[in-house]
């Protein structure tokens, strides 16, 4: 299957994607930080390349004018969420056959749709909550891999750093390695 991974620098999501034998790609506009080849990292804007013939999209668009941990600045920031939006509807609707859309819980639910599935880290191996939202389209929810106990709150209680949005937006590898082995099964 040829999976593009729109908006990840990190690589987490299309190596868990490559670890299982898929055609995977990523893309964003900063340099990927993976230490797999650096053909496999388009850097550039995703809009470029979402008619190059992909089966599956999992997009991870920037959630800075999305996200409702900063509704506080909704009303200082109008223009640069509606061009949020528009980004996530251009995703969306894109013409590829598997889209999964990432995001937190944001303003996506209200404005666009509700999210088809809500995940936690901890339902994947990780003892942490951070509440991640799925819109997906012809592709099911994810079941829970490794349900594990613990629930601490790291993400939320990051300290204000440079790295902090870079730190936030990782995704945690027990979740890309069920999209890889339960999503890269979708296209049989």
């Amino acid at each position: 299957m040829r999976v593009l991974v729109a908006c990840e620098f990190s690589g987490i999501v299309r190596d868990a994607f490559l670890a299982t034998g898929h055609d995977a790609y990523s893309c964003d506009l900063l340099p990927t930080e993976s230490s797999w080849p650096e053909d496999r990292h388009i850097i550039g804007p995703v809009e470029q390349i979402l008619d190059d013939s992909w089966d599956l999209m999992i997009a991870h668009p920037p959630c800075t004018h999305l996200a409702v941990s900063g509704a506080r600045w909704f009303k200082h920031k109008q223009a640069e969420q509606e061009e949020a939006l528009r980004f996530v509807r251009l995703l969306l609707s894109a013409p590829i056959p598997l889209i999964a859309l990432e995001n937190p819980v944001s303003v996506i639910s209200t404005k666009i749709r509700k999210p088809d599935q809500i995940i936690q880290p901890w339902q994947f191996g990780h003892g942490e909550t951070k509440a991640t939202c799925l819109w997906l389209k012809n592709l099911p929810k994810l079941r829970p891999t490794n349900v594990v106990d613990g629930r601490e709150q790291r993400i939320h209680k990051m300290p204000p750093s440079p790295d902090r949005g870079r730190e936030r937006s990782r995704t945690y590898s027990g979740i890309a390695a069920a999209m890889a082995v339960q999503w890269g099964r979708s296209y049989d």
